[in-house]
């Protein structure tokens, strides 16, 4: 065999490693149901804070224990127990990542991510406000003939 197949093979065999570990990287996200499901296993749910339960946190008492209840975009809900300190903007967010496993009758998280509201969405409604202002005034040819007829 020549060196240049030899490099080849090894090439291939590299990159073919390179595409196992990106596919076992990569994760879906669960449900709530399906999380349930695969207890036991690590897994990422999107869901938003259940605002009509109560927080528990107690930064005296314990500052590494956080419970809320969490609904998933199917209307499930599940009670989560994260393990840390708790963040500053949970409440504020308007979805959280979580990641960590269904343990008995609660969801271990391991790891929260808070997808906060859009600083740009406050923008967008000005925008949309001053374009109907604009469209509602005057067109500016309109003005300048009349300043020429006066």
């Amino acid at each position: 065999m020549k060196k240049v197949h030899i490099i080849l093979l090894v090439l291939i065999a590299g990159s073919i490693a390179v595409l196992i570990s990106f596919l076992k990287a990569s994760t879906t996200y669960d449900s709530i149901d399906s999380a349930k499901a695969k207890a036991g296993k690590y897994v990422h749910v999107i869901a938003r804070l259940d605002r009509s339960q109560p927080i528990e946190y107690d930064a005296l008492k314990d500052p590494n224990y956080l419970s809320f209840t969490a609904v998933d975009s199917l209307g499930k809900t599940v009670k989560v127990i994260y393990r840390n300190a708790k963040p500053d903007n949970l409440e504020s967010s308007e979805h959280l990542v979580l990641k960590g496993d269904y343990e008995n009758d609660h969801f271990e998280c391991k790891e929260i991510m808070m997808k906060c509201p859009s600083k740009y969405k406050d923008d967008m409604n000005a925008a949309e406000k001053n374009i109907r202002e604009t469209t509602q005034a005057e067109p500016i040819e309109n003005q300048t003939a009349d300043k020429r007829t006066n």
